[in-house]
């Protein structure tokens, strides 16, 4: 068994907790933050919301039949990654090591703090902390390492705290529905159900071999987590301002067609390292360097986003913008700034589920296959 000392902190229900500190009275009253239009997505609820059934990632449609006298909020990015920031920022400050793990959540490892401070004391100190800087509702989960800290974040919610030292960790975990276990999504819930399997502590008692061979490493890696045994490291976190790419040709080229083609290229690599980070960008830069060296650039502020469809259609139109058709081009390059971390949800705002899902599809066989292993038609020619 493990024998750090691993914090997960959550910020309870974190786009309407800001929502509520810029508008008070939202306060106890349904909210629903989302895309507008029925092809919309629920993005976040609040807890008032969610005793109508109401949930994250529910078709905008289903849930204003569920809940109709809620208040709906698109929702504001700029704002909601302002008080991440802040969030971030104090624990910045007290922690040895943390991470970013999405807009909301930290992981913070502060192994051996139990000889100095005391890791419950300081962990509980750095919550108030930031609630006193912030406003806003936060909990934390401690134990052995992240698989069991997240739970035990999950089981303390709303605005509470728990602790799991390591001779309570199977004795926490067993009693739960795999639900609650990171990693265990609808689809792989459904096949465990079929085995008849529905605690985490009847996963535990599956033999190793069975679990690999009905679900291949992640099944080793979902026994493991059954059993309270996980190394993940905290990873430390540094901020990315930016991530960019260019090409530089053999030979100074002109043909408009080409260049498009070498530009969406770019561009979808940017994307997949971009949903792969949990990171979205809002501002795209297009950069051209013709064969004299003169190099021009074009830029555009949009709304975050990491879809492919979208920001290549702002690069083209950056491009078309900065190419001079007269000359003949010696590099081209494009890069994405403005950045904030957080998960795809946030991209529920621009009302685009379908394309969603098809990106997370085009994602999981990349992942699985290699960044090559699907591509574009006319990337084949």
């Amino acid at each position: 068994m493990d024998s750090r000392s691993i914090v997960h902190m959550d910020l309870d229900t974190f786009f309407v907790s800001v929502e509520r500190l810029v508008n008070s009275s939202l306060n106890g009253k349904p909210v629903i933050i989302g895309g507008m239009s029925d092809r919309g997505v629920v993005a976040s609820c609040s807890y008032e919301a969610r005793m109508f059934g109401v949930h994250s990632a529910m078709p905008m449609k289903v849930a204003r039949i569920l809940c109709p006298h809620a208040v709906y909020i698109r929702g504001d990015m700029e704002q909601y990654s302002k008080y991440s920031s802040v969030v971030t920022q104090v624990i910045a400050e007290r922690a040895p090591v943390f991470e970013k793990a999405s807009i909301d959540e930290h992981y913070i490892d502060i192994t051996g703090m139990d000889k100095f401070f005391g890791s419950l004391k300081w962990t509980r100190e750095l919550r108030q902390q930031i609630i006193k800087e912030t406003g806003l509702p936060i909990s934390f989960g401690l134990s052995v390492n992240k698989t069991v800290s997240k739970i035990a974040t999950g089981e303390a919610k709303p605005y509470g705290e728990m602790n799991v030292p390591g001779e309570i960790v199977k004795p926490f975990l067993w009693p739960l529905s795999i639900k609650k276990m990171p990693m265990i999504g609808d689809k792989t819930f459904r096949s465990l159900r079929m085995m008849g399997i529905d605690t985490i502590g009847t996963l535990s008692l599956i033999p190793q071999e069975i679990m690999e061979k009905t679900f291949g490493k992640n099944g080793v890696e979902m026994w493991k987590r059954s059993n309270g045994i996980d190394f993940t490291p905290v990873k430390p976190y540094v901020e990315q301002k930016s991530m960019s790419t260019e090409r530089t040709f053999d030979e100074d080229i002109i043909d408009v067609k080409l260049l498009q083609t070498k530009l969406l290229g770019m561009v979808e690599k940017l994307c997949y390292d971009l949903r792969r980070d949990n990171k979205l960008t809002s501002c795209i830069t297009v950069k051209i360097r013709y064969s004299n060296f003169d190099t021009h650039t074009q830029q555009r502020r949009i709304p975050y986003t990491s879809l492919d469809f979208q920001l290549n259609e702002v690069a083209q139109e950056l491009f078309l913008k900065v190419f001079n058709r007269r000359m003949r081009v010696r590099l081209i390059g494009v890069r994405f700034s403005h950045m904030v971390y957080g998960t795809q949800q946030l991209s529920l705002f621009d009302d685009t589920p379908k394309m969603m899902r098809l990106y997370y599809a085009i994602d999981k066989m990349k992942i699985r296959y290699g960044i090559k292993a699907i591509k574009r038609a006319i990337f084949l020619k």
